[in-house]
């Protein structure tokens, strides 16, 4: 091993030091609440489960908004939260809305492809951001958070409908909003306005209020 490599090695800094950034702890609230979703869609609860939908979505917001304003940021660290924030995009808005369309429809096999074109779209649209990133101030395709905001809000409506029609209902929003994510449209990037950050929180709060008030 030469000089130069022994150097490097000594610099390189240790994984879990990158755990003490506040915006990959963000990231990591935001995988809690992805694990939280999971979880109470799968045993059933799925007023809990938008909860848990919603506030990832927050904290995914969050982080970016608190990174751009922290300082003394290097670009390692830069580098190291936008691959965390992707593998976690992945779990949040690929994994858990797959999860919850399935375990609505009880886990019936008619669901897996819908809930497979989902995920497919998910990581691919995923893939094409990394490559390419934005276009302008523009993504190519709906982002995949929007996916988790607008399937909460739809999901408002589930009690006016028997489990069988609401199941069909899901199912179809899911698969229409994976055609969307691998479109070619251009849709803005609203995280990154703070002013849509703000409207965001008082979104979360207001789902978090009603999906609560049902819990009780």
């Amino acid at each position: 091993m030469t000089t130069s490599n022994v150097e490097l090695r000594a610099q390189q800094p240790t994984i879990l030091s990158f755990a003490k950034d506040l915006p990959n702890q963000c990231s990591l609230a935001g995988l809690a609440c992805t694990l939280l979703s999971i979880y109470f869609s799968i045993i059933g609860v799925y007023e809990a489960a938008m909860i848990g939908m919603v506030w990832a979505v927050g904290f995914d917001w969050a982080d970016g908004l608190i990174a751009r304003r922290m300082k003394g940021r290097t670009g390692t660290d830069s580098q190291f939260g936008g691959q965390l924030d992707v593998l976690i995009d992945i779990i949040s808005y690929g994994v858990a809305p797959v999860a919850l369309l399935l375990s609505f429809g009880e886990f019936s096999w008619i669901f897996l492809p819908g809930a497979f074109i989902m995920l497919a779209a998910g990581v691919i649209r995923l893939s094409y951001f990394s490559t390419f990133g934005l276009t302008g101030e523009k993504y190519t395709g709906l982002a995949l958070d929007n996916n988790s905001l607008i399937l909460v809000f739809i999901f408002l409506f589930a009690s006016l409908f028997s489990q069988g029609v609401f199941s069909f209902i899901l199912y179809a929003s899911c698969v229409g909003l994976a055609i969307l994510n691998v479109s070619p449209i251009k849709t803005p990037k609203l995280s990154g306005n703070p002013r849509n950050v703000y409207l965001l929180a008082i979104y979360t709060l207001a789902i978090t209020a009603i999906y609560g008030w049902k819990l009780l």
